[in-house]
């Protein structure tokens, strides 16, 4: 890889950028793929630091590589795509879900394991710690013997409840007690508690645009109407838009994702969901803050959900194991504060308790320091994954093409040229062996019928790039 030649009249650090320019368009170095580190880089060429240093400065400057704290350059993706634009909602009203047919036939492909999975938000396996929970859960079933086969409480094993509390005390200082969490089947449950805690059939739910489309679902199978908040695909929901919104609708609660939302991939700025709880405060809304994907920032920097910040809004928080560690586990979690009672109750007709086995199992997982590591493992492979796909995306989809930034999580909003239909997309890409995730089932009025999302949350493999190569020749045929 490195042959650099002392007796060339061309700079010695130049030569350093020709022969990694030269691995990065043969793909050798991929977008995302660290570089040798500068020490390692000055032994392998025989030249010294000082000029490695400075071949890596240039080519940041070129913007071919980035620099990250504390962890070393990184090679950019090749080129960038303009990013995706924010839709008008002063001409929306509540509705109800207007694409339950297509919904159904996504989660077929979703579902079908045949497929390359593009289509489904599943980042924990991007790197699986299947073989450290394995042998947690051995550990724990010779410990617990007869009782791990048992039922839980409704509230759910002390013991998880204890380091969920801890994990927040952790991460962001934040002051939360055991007993008011309640542990749930997974993330979905999560939302299906806290939702019916405080709205009812008929009540109108605000919601980003766009947004996951299970919110969407359990809002309309709960006989309640969604209404869509404008948002920005760099910042987060529009406070202004919200405030119109509340003045014009009947708004009974908001559904957001505030900490890191899917699929735009964006985080609130913190100052912004300070704003946001204030206008809550003042409307007397409360607020459902999904935050399943709070823990997988490229950076490294958890943002404090919005029931955290001191105030009186009326806040509940939804976490999930299914995307950072487990998702065939089903453990998610709701926090409750003053509404752990009526979540305890819920939680009793609903499914009486959550399996004992995957909870024993995730709390020692927790508890030996093995969940943080994995975590910090796996996001920079989901970053890398991220600036992949970007650079595939730009490389082979049509010029015109937006793409959402990410700042974590494990997918990618793209805007299609506008005769582009994502349904007939997604027909032509299940025939071509692909699932993918069309736009209109972002949206409870179908409003994205040129977007779609694509998952980088899998191991990445020649199939994955292939796979994106086919969707943006078909994007060209279509456009």
């Amino acid at each position: 890889m490195l042959n650099v030649d002392k007796q060339n009249a061309t700079f010695l650090y130049r030569q350093v950028i020709e022969l990694i320019t030269e691995n990065m368009d043969a793909g050798t170095l991929l977008p995302g793929d660290r570089l040798p580190s500068l020490r390692k880089m000055s032994k392998a060429s025989g030249v010294s630091i000082p000029t490695v240093r400075q071949a890596y400065v240039e080519l940041e400057r070129r913007r071919r590589v980035e620099s990250r704290p504390q962890s070393g350059f990184y090679v950019r993706h090749r080129a960038a795509n303009d990013i995706v634009r924010p839709i008008r909602t002063t001409a929306l009203k509540p509705v109800p879900l207007r694409c339950r047919s297509l919904m159904e036939r996504v989660y077929d492909g979703i579902n079908n394991p045949n497929l390359i999975p593009l289509g489904i938000a599943n980042p924990s396996m991007a790197k699986p710690a299947a073989k450290t929970l394995h042998r947690t859960m051995k550990r724990v079933m010779a410990r617990a013997e007869e009782r791990s086969i048992g039922y839980a409480s409704t509230l759910g094993e002390p013991a998880l409840r204890r380091q969920i509390a801890y994990h927040y005390l952790d991460t962001f200082g934040a002051q939360v007690e055991p007993d008011q969490i309640c542990i749930t089947n997974g993330g979905q449950e999560a939302l299906l508690l806290a939702l019916t805690t405080v709205a009812s059939k008929g009540d109108v739910i605000a919601v980003e645009t766009p947004t996951y489309h299970g919110m969407l679902e359990l809002i309309d199978s709960l006989g309640m109407l969604a209404v869509e908040v404008k948002t920005c695909p760099e910042e987060g929901v529009e406070i202004a838009d919200l405030e119109r919104t509340l003045l014009k609708h009947p708004v009974k609660a908001c559904m957001f994702s505030t900490t890191l939302g899917n699929p735009l991939g964006v985080s609130m700025p913190d100052v912004d969901r300070e704003r946001l709880v204030q206008v809550l405060v003042k409307h007397d809304v409360a607020l459902i803050e999904d935050d399943v994907y709070g823990d997988l920032h490229f950076d490294g920097r958890r943002p404090v959900p919005a029931q955290f910040l001191g105030s009186k809004a009326r806040v509940l928080t939804c976490g999930s194991f299914s995307k950072t560690a487990a998702s065939g586990y089903r453990i998610g979690w709701v926090v409750g504060d003053e509404d752990i009672d009526e979540i305890a109750r819920l939680k009793r007709a609903f499914s009486c308790s959550s399996g004992l086995l995957q909870q024993l199992t995730l709390a020692e997982f927790m508890a030996s320091g093995d969940f943080s590591r994995h975590l910090k493992s796996l996001t920079p492979v989901l970053q890398r994954n991220s600036e992949r796909m970007r650079a595939l995306v730009a490389e082979h989809f049509p010029a015109e093409t937006r793409t959402s930034r990410p700042v974590g999580g494990s997918v990618l909003w793209l805007e299609l040229p506008e005769k582009v239909d994502a349904e007939q997309l997604f027909d032509d890409a299940i025939g071509a062996g692909i699932s993918i995730a069309p736009g209109h089932i972002f949206s409870p009025c179908a409003c994205y019928k040129h977007f779609i999302r694509l998952s980088f949350g899998h191991p990445w493999t020649d199939k994955t790039e292939g796979a994106i190569k086919w969707l943006g020749q078909r994007v060209h045929a279509l456009k």
